[in-house]
């Protein structure tokens, strides 16, 4: 099939716009929980959680957009927003929307370079900063922003800085400008972290954003639903953490925020969300990590079993019938042996959970639905607001990102590329008509990634045009097919194919820090042996030729890895080799390593 559409369950108006929620929310349920804000315990006490309200939420968002005015923030001004997830970051984004301004979000970790080029970029007025050293990055590049002329700091008291500023504006001025915004006005400005090149600013519109989660929200009532909450820990920068955000506005569910990942398991346990949004390799590290620790503790056959259990229970849920009796007792043996515990990592609440980013892959899609909490993987791009399709409660296909949303129709291009339409796709990208016409045509956007479209409508990924490897015997090569296999193994990070124009495929792998020292232990092996000295060792390399063995058996021969090279340490976002959002820039990756690839190849 090469077009599956689905008709739109709700269509924006064109006086609506993203803080519409807001304020119904504060009429209709003024004392419904929207949000909850960590309050910091002492020692090794449980941290406690106080409630924002919808009227409160309200009035805050009131609150700092009249000091936003008075600071002189106008209609289609764009403000930069550079923090962690916090319950500020959402605040700002919404006060800064209902006075019709433009949220350019930031990540967190950026270079002075990357937000130097954001700012100046976006031509921002004013940029809310978290902490001392985003300020001083900010500070150090303010000679190239000629146009910022403000600068708050939330650490510093931004909210109420900005609040006893607007105390002399009038709250109804609030109102009248956020009356005046139409569905079709600029709402953020989100630049691609991009794998290549400079990050491009994607133009979304309220209508975007919004077509996009109000024909979500209806078709997921597991997740967004009075009652539910989440556990936001993704950057909110990222637009799929965003659109959680909206979506939990839209629905009055509940949000909290999680700022530092290495609190995440703890707040998990204190929080208890009902669901939670993740990208696949935080699951992977969740399975990998109770594998590790059923191992040594002696249990790895006991979780093994566990674990065959688990995918042949899930994947027996797609056949007529179901699973067995045989199954069904097994099944729940292994239920009070192992996946309680696993369940009691994310809360003990958690049922559903959306995978984005990156493909999650079938293996882990069938363990975490036959422990009992079933991830919905999804596809998207921030140009498409994100999310354009997705598996649903009652129309899931595991190893697939689902059907097209309400609203989508998406096309397969005679080469296989992914072609999406409907109201969720951007404008354009900032300033660049150039790069804009290459995507964008006929309403059409071309999203650059390949895939199938089954006959009822499920939509594969099976890679990305720009990476499609050519060897020298002139065979195609998808990387990401070979790559999401070598990653499932336990001791892998990352693993990179190459061999464009080489006469055979090959890989760089990487190993996972926190799964080496429990691997060396049992391995027999000295603690104070390094990386880069077990690189060469036989049993290391055994093991990864295992995650090799077992990824190939995907391909054809021609296709195969037929050498690997361990990497001296992990890929992180800090030395470029990593997004944001955890995806590899292949061309860094490929420079910082020339000499380990042209090795490979002088064999």
């Amino acid at each position: 099939m090469r077009e599956f559409s689905v008709p739109p369950v709700v269509t924006v108006g064109d006086a609506a716009n993203l803080t519409d929620p807001v304020w119904e929310n504060a009429e209709k349920a003024p004392d419904a929980v929207q949000f909850a804000r960590p309050v910091p315990a002492a020692g090794d006490a449980v941290r406690a959680w106080t409630d924002v309200t919808c009227v409160q939420f309200r009035d805050e968002v009131v609150a700092v957009a009249r000091g936003l005015i008075a600071a002189g923030v106008t209609r289609g001004s764009r403000v930069g927003l550079m923090s962690r997830t916090r319950y500020e970051w959402t605040l700002f984004d919404y006060a800064i929307w209902s006075v019709g301004a433009v949220t350019v979000p930031i990540y967190e970790t950026s270079s002075a370079e990357q937000a130097a080029w954001i700012l100046s970029d976006s031509g921002a007025v004013a940029c809310v900063v978290e902490t001392n050293a985003h300020a001083t990055l900010v500070a150090g590049v303010t000679d190239r922003l000629p146009e910022l002329d403000r600068v708050w700091q939330i650490d510093l008291g931004a909210v109420d800085e900005l609040v006893a500023l607007g105390a002399p504006v009038d709250p109804r001025e609030v109102e009248r400008r956020r009356q005046e915004i139409r569905a079709d006005d600029v709402a953020t400005i989100i630049y691609t972290s991009g794998t290549t090149g400079r990050p491009k600013g994607c133009v979304l519109t309220h209508r975007n954003m919004y077509a996009d989660i109000a024909n979500a929200v209806p078709v997921l009532p597991n997740l967004f639903r009075p009652g539910a909450s989440t556990l936001l820990f993704l950057p909110l920068a990222h637009s799929f953490a965003r659109l959680i955000q909206i979506g939990v506005v839209h629905a009055r569910a509940t949000m909290a925020h999680c700022a530092d990942t290495k609190n995440l398991v703890a707040e998990l346990q204190e929080f208890r969300p009902t669901f939670v949004l993740s990208v696949p390799r935080v699951f992977e590290k969740v399975y990998n990590g109770a594998r590790q620790k059923a191992e040594a503790d002696g249990k790895g056959r006991i979780f093994d079993r566990a674990e065959a259990v688990a995918v042949a229970w899930s994947e027996a849920q797609d056949t007529p019938g179901g699973p067995g009796l045989r199954l069904r007792a097994q099944h729940a043996v292994f239920d009070r042996l192992v996946y309680r515990k696993l369940r009691a990592a994310l809360g003990g609440r958690c049922r559903d959970a959306i995978s984005g980013g990156a493909p999650l892959g079938a293996r882990l899609g069938h363990f975490f639905r036959g422990i009992g909490v079933t991830i919905l993987e999804g596809y998207g791009l921030t140009e498409t607001s994100p999310a354009a399709a997705a598996n649903l409660p009652d129309a899931i296909r595991i190893g697939t990102v689902g059907r097209p949303l309400p609203g989508v129709t998406i096309r397969i291009a005679d080469d296989g590329e992914i072609l999406i339409a409907g109201d969720l796709v951007f404008q354009e990208y900032w300033h660049n008509e150039q790069a804009t016409a290459e995507v964008l045509e006929d309403g059409w956007f071309r999203t650059g990634d390949l895939g199938r479209l089954d006959s009822d409508g499920f939509l594969s990924i099976t890679g990305r045009k720009k990476e499609i490897i050519v060897t020298a015997g002139g065979k195609n090569v998808a990387p990401a097919v070979l790559e999401d296999q070598v990653r499932a193994h336990p001791l892998v990070s990352q693993c990179v194919v190459v061999g464009d124009r080489q006469p055979f495929i090959a890989a760089l792998v990487t190993l996972d820090e926190e799964a080496l020292p429990k691997w060396r232990e049992a391995a027999g092996l000295p603690a104070t042996a390094t990386l880069d000295e077990l690189r060469e060792n036989e049993a290391l390399r055994a093991e990864i030729q295992r995650a090799v063995d077992t990824a190939n058996q995907a391909v054809s021969k021609a296709e195969a890895i037929k050498v690997f090279r361990i990497l001296p340490r992990d890929f992180t976002e800090a030395s470029g080799e990593l997004t944001p959002s955890l995806k590899v820039k292949r061309n860094v990756v490929h420079g910082n390593y020339a000499a380990e690839i042209a090795a490979i190849y002088e064999r």
